[in-house]
């Protein structure tokens, strides 16, 4: 083994219930005076924004909001939120909502100063040095599910308009200045989004640790942000008021995002551009991948899925924690094949070339090749 890797962790969070509130004093710490919100169309109006708004108001900071903001955001959201962040005169942003409106709003940030199409910091190579990193205004980041764990990642996943493909745009100062974990925020999100959301922070650990990469570190954060989502998904789902569940599934969100800069791999190779094609959402997708993704790379990790599963409680070693997998899909009434969410068979051959051109393929254990990756479309649609 090549024991070598770049390790990165989180920048400084506020964990807590009632955290919001400290959203005024963020913006002074982060040098914000003039912050534009950028969130999605479906938070826009609920009370969680406007409460975060009337917070920003009274403390001075105005009231200014963007939220033209797709499920798989894009390039023209992007375009549209830069122009509206420069007309107002801003000088940071607050990345606020699910997946969507954490990386569109780090995207805003980043690019409102610079001078390149998106396109040209995609995450390839040495591609963010062409950046110009004194351009990039700070960001705070507010989570409102449990899931992407966006608000502790360098990097946002923009779905390009016309060939529909997602990339990753990538600036080790997209890294959000200060976090605000408020499990109250998650509290109203509906039982399909909580699972959903919680699903793909579970697949983030699982394909982590599933990685050939060396990084031990991420390597524990992964197992206990399996056990996390075990036990306290199913009584968030159950019970959406539980704060108690609803704040180690937001621990579990932030864990999965970082341990997987060790790696991620099929699972999110396929999603990538099922959800680019079809809009499906993305941690629903990612569930669904997941069973037959671990059966292709049984092989290879078993071996530690033995050991993991002896950690989670669950009996049987890989064989019993993918039974585990099966079952936990089907608590929340995840569809077993993506044909229930819409997608068909006819564009295999396509999802297949995008789905070996995503870099989360790098991290899978099993090389991908064109014969198991359409393997894989074929078995979970």
């Amino acid at each position: 083994m090549n024991l070598v890797g770049n390790w990165n962790y989180p920048t400084p969070i506020r964990f807590g219930n009632g955290r919001i509130g400290e959203i005024a004093d963020a913006c002074k710490s982060a040098g914000i005076t003039k912050p534009l919100l950028v969130t999605d169309r479906g938070l826009a109006d609920l009370p969680i924004t406007q409460n975060t708004l009337d917070l920003l108001e009274a403390a001075g900071l105005g009231r200014a909001m963007f939220s033209e903001v797709d499920p798989n955001p894009n390039e023209l959201n992007l375009e549209a939120g830069v122009q509206v962040y420069k007309d107002g005169g801003h000088d940071g942003v607050i990345a606020f909502g699910g997946g969507s409106g954490l990386d569109l709003g780090k995207m805003v940030a980043f690019m409102a100063g610079q001078t390149r199409p998106v396109w040209d910091y995609e995450d390839i190579g040495d591609w963010w040095t062409r950046a110009d990193s004194d351009a990039i205004a700070p960001i705070i980041a507010v989570p409102t599910t449990a899931g992407t764990g966006s608000e502790v990642g360098r990097a946002s996943v923009i779905t390009d308009s016309v060939t529909h493909v997602k990339k990753i745009i990538f600036h080790p100062k997209v890294m959000p200045s200060i976090v605000i974990c408020d499990p109250e925020l998650t509290v109203g999100m509906p039982k399909f989004f909580t699972a959903g959301t919680g699903l793909d922070a579970f697949a983030h650990c699982v394909e982590a640790f599933s990685s050939p990469h060396y990084h031990p570190m991420s390597q524990g954060i992964a197992i206990e942000g399996m056990r996390l989502v075990k036990e306290y998904l199913p009584r968030a789902y159950d019970k959406p008021d539980d704060l108690e569940a609803r704040a180690h599934m937001m621990s579990a969100a932030a864990m999965g995002a970082t341990a997987f800069q060790k790696g991620l791999g099929a699972i999110h190779a396929l999603s990538h551009p099922i959800g680019a094609v079809y809009n499906t959402h993305h941690g629903t997708t990612n569930a669904v991948c997941m069973p037959a993704v671990l059966q292709m790379n049984a092989p290879v990790i078993a071996e530690r899925f033995d050991y993991a599963a002896g950690y989670l409680g669950i009996s049987g070693g890989f064989d019993g924690f993918c039974k585990f997998v099966d079952e936990f899909n089907d608590s929340f009434e995840i569809p077993r094949k993506l044909s229930e969410m819409g997608v068909g068979t006819d564009r295999i051959d396509e999802l297949t070339v995008m789905a070996l051109n995503d870099p989360s393929t790098g991290g899978n254990p099993v090389e991908m090749t064109t014969e198991n990756t359409k393997a894989l479309f074929e078995a979970i649609i």
